[in-house]
């Protein structure tokens, strides 16, 4: 069977776009900060899509680049997942930046970060995506830089679904089409809601807290620094967000 954009996970996020452009996608929560916030589709891909403008215009990303993401499980990391993957770069998360072409870091990964030779970006992880208060050396500032591109992303050169996608520890590069292959076949129900408090630097994290739920016309609802919470604290999020898989 011949491979089209639908098989790339890009083409996930356009077809979901296409179906129900309203339904929430993602919805975050960090237990430490008290941040909430919810991600409509058609939100995800407006900033999937300035991301992406960022990427290629500003940073000079080329198709088939290594994209180090040295960020936890939050919203903004899953833009940079998409956004990666709709550019042609290879998304590395946790990837030793010193191999990669360009790296994405939060706060408390900087200093690991500037062992990247080439471009550096930064991630407050404020709550409303807030900027740093004081850039730090070396890094553009997402949240200053993003807001003035582009709301259309168009790659350059198609991104083939045979390309190069997705790599992760201890396994092999995943094409676009295999990315799209193992999100749908992760199980989940059609419409599946899933609470994720695992790693994005692992398939079945970034599978559960992304891409299955997309594949699936479903969504996410992802909570960091939530190991502290209580059952009951877990049980009233999963009934308040009518989660169907806790992972």
């Amino acid at each position: 069977m011949t491979s089209t954009a639908a098989d790339t996970p890009a083409g996930l996020l356009a077809g979901a776009l296409r179906a129900d452009p309203a339904r929430p996608l993602i919805t975050f929560y960090d237990d430490e900060t008290g941040e909430r916030v919810e991600l409509s589709v058609a939100t995800f891909a407006n900033w999937v899509a300035k991301t992406g403008n960022l990427l290629q215009d500003e940073l000079g990303a080329q198709p088939g680049d290594r994209l180090a993401l040295l960020l936890p499980a939050h919203w903004q990391t899953a833009v940079w997942v998409l956004a990666g993957f709709s550019a042609g770069v290879v998304v590395a998360p946790g990837a030793d930046p010193a191999g990669a072409d360009l790296v994405v870091s939060g706060p408390e990964t900087l200093e690991t970060a500037r062992a990247c030779k080439g471009e550096r970006v930064a991630l407050a992880l404020r709550p409303l995506g807030g900027r740093f208060p004081q850039p730090p050396a070396g890094f553009l500032d997402y949240a200053a830089e993003v807001p003035g591109q582009g709301d259309r992303f168009v790659p350059y050169a198609p991104v083939a679904a045979d390309a190069p996608a997705l790599e992760l520890a201890g396994e092999d590069v995943l094409t676009g089409a295999e990315v799209v292959a193992r999100a749908r076949a992760y199980g989940l129900e059609p419409g599946a809601r899933v609470l994720s408090r695992l790693p994005f630097s692992s398939w079945t994290g970034l599978a559960a807290g992304l891409l299955a739920p997309l594949a699936v016309g479903g969504s996410a609802v992802l909570s960091r620094h939530s190991a502290g919470l209580s059952p009951d604290a877990l049980a009233a999020r999963e009934a308040a967000e009518r989660t169907t898989l806790t992972l």
